[in-house]
């Protein structure tokens, strides 16, 4: 397995409603057509906070005024692919949105996220922020076809 990635996550939030990324812009991308929140890669030295402010600006425009961390993914992809995903939701911000070069940013409501194509283990994160649960640890392992093939929930293997 090679080294693996950390990254952020964040879902914001406005009148009950997700701002999404729809990747279709790059053409070799493993979210490639699917919905997903923002964020992406931290950079050397980074924390998690400094990373999702960075990655939220530099995608959507928008600066981050209240954000809170809500948990931690561990997806495995095949078997070369490991991210640690630090996951964070947002409900205030300043800017105006940008166009982002990753896809497009739409404004989706929460109820209706889990009905466009996006990845079968984010639907059990959605879940959770759905129900404000506490701070949770996820290991969601997929194989190359994008099938889920295992979901452990905060040691529980769901």
């Amino acid at each position: 397995m090679s080294d693996a990635k950390l990254t952020t996550l964040c879902y914001i939030e406005k009148d009950h409603r997700y701002l999404m990324l729809h990747r279709v812009k790059k053409a070799h991308d493993i979210n490639r057509d699917k919905y997903i929140g923002v964020g992406g890669h931290f950079e050397r030295g980074e924390s998690p906070e400094e990373c999702l402010l960075r990655e939220v600006r530099e995608e959507t425009g928008l600066t981050l005024l209240s954000y809170r961390m809500r948990g931690i993914i561990t997806f495995l992809y095949g078997d070369d692919i490991a991210e640690y995903m630090h996951l964070f939701t947002a409900d205030d911000f300043a800017g105006t949105l940008t166009e982002c070069d990753e896809g497009d940013l739409v404004w989706i409501d929460k109820d209706k996220v889990t009905d466009l194509p996006v990845w079968e283990g984010d639907r059990i994160f959605l879940k959770l922020l759905k129900e404000d649960a506490p701070f949770f640890m996820l290991k969601l392992v997929y194989d190359r076809d994008d099938r889920l093939t295992e979901a452990v929930l905060d040691g529980r293997r769901l």
